[in-house]
């Protein structure tokens, strides 16, 4: 294992060198199947540093698109001033901005979404099974299936990235927050639209 794809993959990912090696020895230096494992190791590191630390810096972001007639706003948070100025952190910002705008989301993430509006989205989805006269004992697998769906149309961290709809938007948030080494989140979204 070269120093040249040891510094290659942490420039990538931000990892450190230790983690790079370990990902490498584990993948059979393999670096596509390395890569795969320091994003995962940086969706665990991510997780625990969403879940202990508050958001008390960050920056407003806005975006508009299409001549003018459509536009966004998102508050996206940090923990630092010093994230909050980085290019990366802007990009990041810019770019969830621009995926609000193309998307218009109604919520940010799935506990948004009221109970009530859940509920009716299943009951809809009861009734659709039913006229289609498809099994009963099968409706719960299935209306899950068009809950995540429907999380994927209307919570943003839910959607598919309009760049890579490989990625969702939680998983852009998890990435940076791994290689900045802070929690970072998107505290509001809106949409102004003339159409």
């Amino acid at each position: 294992m070269s120093i040249e794809l040891i510094q290659k993959l942490r420039n990538q990912t931000g990892a450190g060198m230790m983690d790079v090696k370990k990902a490498l020895d584990e993948a059979g230096g393999d670096e596509v199947r390395a890569m795969e494992v320091l994003r995962k190791q940086g969706q665990k590191i991510a997780a625990k540093k969403q879940a202990e630390r508050t958001t008390k810096e960050g920056l407003v972001e806005s975006y508009v698109h299409a001549g003018g007639k459509i536009g966004s706003m998102i508050v996206l948070a940090c923990e630092t001033d010093f994230v909050a100025k980085n290019e990366e952190f802007k990009n990041l910002a810019h770019e969830i901005a621009m995926q609000v705008a193309a998307t218009r989301p109604d919520y940010i993430n799935i506990e948004d979404v009221p109970a009530n509006t859940k509920d009716k989205e299943m009951e809809i989805y009861k009734e659709q099974l039913k006229a289609e006269g498809k099994p009963a004992n099968m409706w719960e697998k299935i209306v899950e299936g068009k809950l995540v769906k429907f999380y994927e149309q209307v919570c943003l961290l839910q959607q598919p990235y309009i760049k890579d709809d490989k990625q969702k938007i939680a998983d852009l948030i998890n990435e940076a927050t791994a290689k900045l080494g802070e929690k970072i989140e998107v505290k509001k979204i809106v949409v102004y639209s003339l159409q």
